[in-house]
């Protein structure tokens, strides 16, 4: 099955944009957690088994586990995503961007060694960065266009001499040159509505990924506004320290789980 198929499976069966991002910080953790052994997993494992039914997506970011040299954690967490939910799609958060063979080897990294149903990628070297990703037919291919962190527009608000701003011709670029697979998504921040009402006019209904909604401040029903597509789902709404961290008790669980389901029902009520 397709990344979108995948993705547009669990927006229709579980009604849910939302997406858990696995960023884990082993000082957040309760300390019932953070003592076990394989903390990382140990923690993970119990934030999926609380809000894998309110999810359309999981998203690890790699470097949470490089920086701790814990990718053998990253990776049991995946081997668990498949076995006891392998209908739930993996978006690796990793936003790689070189080409040639370094590309081609960052693509084996995120399809062949981890898995990945999808990865994020930083689009600044052209279609040389894209294509060693998008060759994986049934994997995603998800490409930064308007971030959400606050210096963003220094680069991508930039006006071409055309009078585009570069995240549009991001946008329109992606979904006419480069998504002949039907294999791409983009990258908008929810701090961003106007951009992603512009860039949803531009590439259709393509999926997005919306990062940015609580510790950052993004507004869902500004989000949910601009950013659906004619079928009212295309969002991939992610939210990561917010449940993650909801709380620092031995209920960590139970609180990522109601935060979760509240951003859930926030995003439906505006769909």
């Amino acid at each position: 099955m397709t990344f979108y198929q995948k993705l547009k499976d669990r927006w229709q069966a579980h009604n849910t944009l939302v997406c858990v991002g696995l960023d884990p910080l082993p000082e957040q953790f309760p300390a019932t957690v953070a003592d076990a052994p394989n903390a990382i997993f140990a923690f993970n494992r119990a934030i999926i088994d609380a809000t894998h039914d309110l999810v359309c997506a999981y998203k690890p970011q790699i470097a949470h586990y490089a920086a701790l040299a814990a990718e053998d954690q990253l990776q049991q967490t995946l081997d668990y995503l498949r076995s006891q939910y392998p209908d739930i799609p993996i978006l690796l958060d990793s936003k790689r961007g070189d080409i040639g063979s370094t590309a081609e080897q960052y693509a084996r990294e995120a399809f062949e060694r981890y898995g990945a149903d999808a990865v994020t990628v930083n689009p600044y070297m052209g279609w040389d960065t894209i294509q060693p990703f998008a060759q994986y037919r049934d994997r995603g291919v998800i490409v930064l266009c308007r971030t959400s962190n606050p210096s963003a527009g220094e680069l991508q608000n930039l006006h071409l001499d055309s009078g585009e701003p570069l995240f549009e011709h991001v946008a329109r670029i992606a979904a006419r040159d480069w998504n002949a697979n039907r294999n791409l998504a983009l990258v908008v921040g929810a701090t961003a509505p106007a951009e992603l009402a512009r860039v949803r006019q531009i590439v259709g209904d393509m999926p997005i990924l919306v990062p940015g909604l609580g510790a950052q401040g993004g507004d869902a029903e500004a989000v949910l506004q601009a950013g659906l597509n004619a079928q009212r789902d295309g969002l991939i709404i992610n939210s990561s320290r917010g449940i993650l961290y909801a709380s620092q008790g031995n209920d960590f669980a139970a609180a990522a789980r109601h935060e979760t389901e509240t951003l859930r029902e926030l995003a439906n009520r505006y769909r």
